[in-house]
């Protein structure tokens, strides 16, 4: 089977695809970087969108998505912008925790994999 990168960068890449399957590294909001979660989400929710575009898929064939928030008390934020983007009947599975970010400008990391 081959391998596809979608960015590949020094350190890693954007997306990798193999067989039927995207895995896209975790995305932050560099225009939004120091703004609001919602802000954020939004942004890297458009990234996202793009990538998987770039990949020949969508977020209707999301299976997992794994959410980082600096605050857990900003999850309400992040899922008001989440819930608008989300395909309804096509939610993957999820998980969503608190951790520190790579950059304190950095409020939320989304990272998730979707089949072709």
């Amino acid at each position: 089977m081959t391998i596809k990168r979608i960015g590949p960068g020094a350190r890693m890449s954007k997306a990798v695809v193999h067989g039927n399957t995207v895995y896209l590294a975790g995305q932050v909001a560099d225009k939004a970087a120091g703004k609001s979660v919602g802000e954020q989400t939004q942004e890297i929710l458009d990234i996202i969108d793009a990538t998987l575009a770039e990949a020949g898929t969508d977020k209707t064939r999301i299976l997992s998505t794994n959410i980082w928030l600096v605050d857990i008390g900003t999850f309400a934020e992040m899922n008001a912008v989440w819930d608008k983007w989300v395909s309804p009947g096509n939610t993957p599975a999820r998980a969503t925790v608190e951790a520190r970010l790579a950059s304190p400008q950095y409020k939320v990391e989304i990272a998730v994999i979707a089949a072709i």
